[in-house]
C-alpha cells in the first residue's frame, strides 16, 4: 500500500515551511502542551533544545528516514517563490503570517471559510485551493475584523457584502490585496486576491503565443482602429495578455485610457481608472467620459452588457483602438455572444480587429512525468484520437512540483483574424465556421491542446476540458 504523506491541516500550520525545511522536521501531533515531529536529524538533544525555545513547548521526536522526510516536506510545505523574502519585516500575528506565507508561495487568492465547528484558509497555487491553515471560530471574527479595518471596511456591518483594498508595502515590493466580503450561514467569508504592482515579468513574447500566433495578434493589435476581443473564464490568463498588450503599445506620443475592475496591474504612462459603480461609475459611462479625453487607446475591462458593448464600437468607430475582455468559450462564440447582446452584425465585421480565445493549463514536471500508451478510456466520449498520438505523459510528483506532478501554468490561445471572408459570415450570422478553420488552418483551444499532449507540456487529465469542446 502507497504511503500517504500529507499532514491534517491542522497540524500541518503548528511550524510554517521556513522551519520546516531549516530544521527538517514534521509535526505529527499536539498534545497537552507537548508537540512531537518526526526528523531525520539524528542530534535529537540539541534540536529539542533549540525547538523548545522557538516554539515555547516541549518537542518530542521520533526518527524517519531521509527520503520520507524529503516527500513530507514537499508535499505540505512550499519554499519561497522570492529569494529576498527575509527581507519582508512585519508584526508576528496570524494575519500578517498568513499573508506573508501566500505572497512568498506565488498564490493568487486566499480563501478565509468559517463552519460550524472551525473556520479554513486556503490558498489558490497554480489554478488549484489548498488547504493551509484553520482558525478557531472565537478567532475567527478577530482576523475578520482586521482585515476589515485595513481595507477600510464598516466593521459593524455584516449582513451585507462589501469591497475593499489593502496596499502592503515591504522592503522590496508593494502589492495591492483586493478584498471581497460575503456574509455566509456561520460568518462571513473572505476572499483576497493578490494583485502585484511589478510588470516586469509580463511580455507579450512570454505569455504563451507560438510564433505565428503573436504574428497574427501584432497584426491585430498594431491597427490605427477597432476592436480586439480576448475570451476566456474567470483565471484563465485574460487580464495578464491585456497587459501584456498594453505594455508593447505604450509609447510616449500615445494616449492610452484603461477602465479597470480591479486595477491588477499599475502601469507607468497609462491612465488608470478603477470602476464604482455604486456611484455610477460603470464601464459604459466611463467610455463615454474616455472619448472626450483625446485617447488613442482605450482598454475596458469587460463587455457585460449591450451598453459597455455599443460604446466600444462606438468609439472604435471613431477611430479609437479598443482592447477588452469577454466571457466565452472560443473565439467564434464571441461574435454569437455580441449578437445575442444585440449588436447587429454588420457593425461587428467592421469593427473587430482580432478575436482571442485562451486558456491555461498546468504544465507538467519536467523531474518526474512519465510516459503511458494511450488507453481511449481516458478521453472524453467521441473523441477521435489522432493517429501519431500513441503515448502520451502523466503526472507523478516529486520534490520539485511539492508531490502535484505539475510545475506552473501554460496559456494555451486561439486566434481568429477578421478577414473580408470572415466579415461576410458575421453579417449572414453563420454558426459554424469549422470548414473555414480548417481552410485558413487556424488552431482551435482543442488543437492546441492535442498538441501540447503530443509535446508532454500538459497531461490529458489537465486539458480533459478542451478535449470535449
Amino acid at each position: 500500500m502507497k504511503q500517504d504523506f500529507h499532514i491534517p491541516t491542522d497540524v500541518q500550520q503548528l511550524i510554517n515551511a521556513e522551519q520546516a525545511y531549516h530544521y527538517r522536521i514534521i509535526p505529527v501531533s499536539k498534545g497537552e502542551g507537548a508537540l512531537v515531529f518526526k526528523t531525520d536529524n539524528t542530534n535529537f538533544a540539541q534540536l529539542q533544545s533549540e525547538l523548545l525555545i522557538l516554539l515555547g513547548l516541549n518537542v518530542t521526536l521520533t526518527e524517519d528516514t531521509p527520503e520520507n522526510i524529503n516527500k513530507y516536506l514537499s508535499t505540505n510545505y512550499r519554499k519561497s517563490s522570492s529569494d529576498k523574502v527575509s527581507e519582508i519585516h512585519y508584526s508576528n500575528d496570524f494575519l500578517e503570517k498568513i499573508l506573508i506565507s501566500a505572497k512568498e508561495t506565488g498564490s493568487s487568492d486566499i480563501h478565509f471559510e468559517p463552519y460550524e465547528l472551525k473556520a479554513r484558509v486556503r490558498f489558490r497555487l497554480d489554478g488549484k485551493l489548498k488547504e493551509q491553515f484553520f482558525i478557531d471560530n472565537d478567532e475567527y471574527p478577530i482576523i475578520v475584523n482586521k482585515i476589515k479595518i485595513r481595507a477600510q471596511l464598516d466593521i459593524s456591518e455584516k449582513r451585507l457584502p462589501q469591497d475593499g483594498r489593502i496596499t502592503i508595502a515591504t522592503d522590496y515590493e508593494d502589492f495591492d490585496i483586493r478584498v471581497s466580503v460575503l456574509p455566509t450561514l456561520h460568518g462571513e467569508k473572505i476572499v483576497l486576491r493578490i494583485l502585484s504592482k511589478d510588470t516586469s515579468h509580463i511580455d507579450l513574447a512570454s505569455v504563451g503565443f507560438t510564433d505565428n500566433e503573436l504574428k497574427t495578434y501584432l497584426e491585430g493589435i498594431k491597427k490605427p482602429n477597432g476592436i480586439v476581443l480576448i475570451s476566456g473564464p474567470t483565471g484563465s490568463g485574460k487580464t495578464t495578455t491585456l497587459y501584456a498588450t498594453l505594455k508593447k503599445l505604450n509609447q510616449p506620443n500615445t494616449n492610452i485610457l484603461t477602465v479597470e475592475d480591479p486595477i491588477e496591474y499599475t502601469l507607468e504612462g497609462i491612465n488608470q481608472v478603477q470602476l464604482k459603480e455604486n456611484i455610477g461609475l460603470d464601464f459604459a459611462a466611463t467610455l463615454r467620459t474616455f472619448l472626450r479625453q483625446d485617447p488613442d487607446i482605450i482598454m475596458v475591462g469587460e463587455i457585460r452588457d449591450v451598453n459597455t458593448a455599443n460604446m466600444a464600437i462606438r468609439a472604435a468607430l471613431t477611430g479609437h483602438l479598443v482592447l477588452s475582455t469577454i466571457h466565452t468559450n472560443s473565439a467564434w462564440a464571441t461574435i454569437s455572444r455580441l449578437i445575442d447582446m444585440g449588436v447587429p452584425p454588420f457593425l461587428i465585421a467592421s469593427t473587430l480587429n482580432i478575436s482571442i480565445a485562451q486558456r491555461l493549463v498546468r504544465k507538467l514536471c519536467n523531474h518526474c512525468k512519465t510516459t503511458e500508451p494511450v488507453n481511449p478510456s481516458i478521453f472524453p466520449s467521441g473523441f477521435s484520437i489522432p493517429d501519431n498520438l500513441n503515448n502520451h505523459y502523466v503526472a507523478v510528483g516529486c520534490e520539485h512540483c511539492y508531490q502535484t506532478g505539475y510545475s506552473g501554468r501554460k496559456a494555451i490561445y486561439e486566434i481568429l483574424p477578421i478577414d473580408k471572408e470572415l466579415m461576410n459570415l458575421i453579417k449572414n450570422n453563420t454558426l459554424s465556421i469549422d470548414e473555414y478553420l480548417e481552410s485558413k488552418n487556424i488552431y482551435t483551444l482543442k488543437r492546441n491542446a492535442i498538441d501540447l499532449i503530443q509535446q508532454g507540456i500538459t497531461s490529458v487529465e489537465e486539458a480533459f476540458s478542451l478535449l470535449m469542446e
